[in-house]
């Protein structure tokens, strides 16, 4: 329920920005790992207006698919393979099983043909690919050729002073350098298994000139990624403002996660050129209403303490004001708590500032306490809780606090930074999935398995890998025409990730999740969980400390109306802090690494 946008939806100027700016939307943790299912289906219901290309076999091997001298190692993953008879690309293993001719095809060691996917050690590995062979239309759009495909990875301003505020408080040190030799290697590992039609990745690295939420600077940046790159594709972006995708959209740019979260009409006005990975500002309110009408209302706030735990829940809002889609954002919020039969008892808007935000705080709570508020609905950013805990507990108010399925709050690094009395009432929604031991699956391990090194930037890995993995999935899925609108085509047809416990479910298009709106902006789903303040164990940077997030039903996940009515909040029973090894039915392959 993060705030919709810090700018407006054409990034105009905001006026309330102090110096460190309001930290909202930032760095959207979606532990994708390493494989994102899109595959073009061919069956009646799921049907792709991607152009495909059909060849004759032909006895040629095709371009070696290892990265452009990033110094990855050689992976001697054999790529090879030549369908006997004539096929149309992009062919997928269960379409090929569809039509009979599976075994036709020489589908190399990077398939696993036992599964019909890729043989890599991850449970969400994509279906294998049939190897391209023959003619691949040369230029296809801007920025990919019949050798190369031009990407961009757009990396934050160094010691920009607002991402430091946030990742100091949880001592992330990851130089961008670090960040720029980890995104090589993940491409490394997409060009190893992957199928990019006889193409290879001309990996780009630029640094942004000006700050998070420096529109100017976030214009020039995107207008000179235009002009000296033309590139098909950006990944990335300013954190804290619209006008990079904005201006990359006027100038026919893809671009992915390169702004935060905005309303649907932004995308759909600079259609095909801006996607998301995240799930949107009111996608995320929808599930915290339905979670709070279903399991919190009419009740009392038994898991707040002691002086309010016998109370009829009362609700109040805190959230993060950043912009006018804020205020509407909060506004549409309360309007919904009042047709639920649960008007809000009070409602609290701060901005993000270094200089003022302990007095902030200590009028919000004072606020909250005197209008008898039981249950604090926070919806911000993931260092402002500091403050509000901290100043709770010398108020000597012990409310319930339900994260509202904001950014990085739902993560267990930032909450050990909080009052530990206060947090032990948390609880909420996250669209995050319930977590892995980060050394044994995800993108963590894959990146290890492949390489054989940890990454450079093994804090910010799991920020890093999503954006390319959506990237390269979609691109095999498209097959040899590639281009902005088949990219598109392709995503929206495509049937949404391999679901699961461990990874969040993402779709695109009209699913019939929210309301017949075409949606580009990823997850969907969303889980339930709770504060255990003594459990012990890593964290999301593999830091080992005491306090850790304990996952409802072990992370069973929810799409828009499947929410129970069953709280099982701060009951042991079911609950999983993190999987040491993957869930049930979701286990990892056994393959050998290709760095020996």
């Amino acid at each position: 329920m993060q705030p919709a946008s810090t700018s407006g939806a054409n990034g105009g100027s905001n006026r309330q920005l102090k110096r460190w700016g309001p930290i909202a939307g930032v760095l959207a943790v979606v532990a994708i790992g390493g494989g994102v299912l899109l595959a073009t289906k061919d069956d009646d219901s799921k049907t792709t207006t991607a152009a495909t290309t059909t060849v004759a076999a032909e006895s040629t091997t095709p371009p070696e698919t290892g990265p452009p001298d990033t110094g990855a190692p050689d992976t001697g993953v054999d790529t090879t393979g030549a369908p006997t008879d004539e096929i149309t690309f992009p062919l997928s293993y269960s379409q090929a099983v569809e039509q009979g001719i599976e075994g036709d095809v020489e589908w190399g060691e990077r398939c696993d043909t036992a599964t019909g996917r890729l043989a890599v050690p991850d449970y969400f590995a994509p279906e294998c690919m049939a190897p391209f062979t023959g003619d691949n239309g040369g230029v296809t759009a801007t920025g990919v050729t019949a050798e190369e495909i031009t990407v961009v990875n757009y990396i934050g301003q160094a010691n920009d002073p607002i991402i430091a505020y946030i990742t100091d408080a949880i001592d992330n040190d990851d130089t961008n350098e670090q960040y720029a030799d980890t995104m090589k290697g993940l491409v490394a590992y997409y060009e190893a298994y992957y199928e990019l039609y006889g193409r290879k990745i001309n990996l780009v690295t630029f640094e942004g000139t000006g700050g998070a939420t420096d529109e100017v600077a976030a214009r020039a940046d995107a207008a000179t990624i235009a002009e000296q790159y033309s590139p098909f594709a950006v990944l990335g972006g300013p954190a804290l403002t619209s006008a990079f995708g904005d201006e990359l959209a006027a100038r026919q740019v893809l671009c992915i996660s390169c702004t935060p979260g905005q309303p649907a009409n932004f995308y759909t006005d600079r259609d095909p050129y801006v996607w998301g990975l995240d799930g949107s500002a009111l996608q995320k309110q929808a599930h915290v209403l339905e979670f709070i009408e279903k399991q919190l209302i009419g009740k009392n706030a038994e898991h707040g303490g002691d002086a309010v735990k016998a109370l009829p829940r009362s609700f109040g809002l805190v959230y993060l004001e950043s912009s006018g889609a804020s205020k509407d954002l909060a506004d549409t919020f309360a309007a919904a708590m009042d047709t639920m039969g649960s008007p809000l008892a009070a409602v609290a808007a701060y901005q993000l500032d270094p200089a003022t935000i302990q007095q902030t705080a200590s009028q919000v709570i004072t606020k909250m306490k005197a209008a008898g508020v039981t249950t604090i609905v926070f919806s911000g950013d993931p260092v402002a809780p500091r403050d509000f805990t901290n100043e709770a507990t010398a108020q000597e108010y012990f409310p319930e606090w339900v994260v509202a399925a904001s950014t990085l709050v739902d993560v267990t690094a930032f909450a050990r930074t909080y009052d530990q009395q206060q947090w032990a009432h948390a609880f909420g929604v996250t669209q995050l999935a319930a977590r892995s031991n980060p050394t044994t699956s995800g993108a963590y391990a894959n990146y290890e398995w492949f390489t054989g090194v940890e990454p450079p930037a093994n804090d910010s890995i799991g920020v890093i890998a999503p954006s390319p993995a959506l990237f390269f999935a979609v691109v095999q899925g498209v097959g040899p025409n590639l281009s902005p609108e088949t990219f598109r085509d392709t995503l929206f047809a495509a049937e949404g990730t391999r679901p699961g416990i461990s990874q969040p479910y993402l779709s695109y298009g009209d699913k019939g999740y929210w309301g017949g709106v075409a949606d580009y902006q990823g997850v969907d789903d969303a889980t339930a969980f709770w504060w255990d303040p003594v459990a012990t164990g890593p964290d999301e940077i593999r830091r080992e400390g005491t306090g850790m997030y304990q996952y409802v039903d072990g992370g069973l996940r929810y799409l828009p109306g499947q929410w129970p009515t069953d709280d099982k909040m701060f009951d042991p029973a079911g609950a999983v802090a993190i999987y040491e090894t993957a869930p049930a039915g979701e286990e990892r392959g056994d393959y050998p690494s290709p760095a020996g």
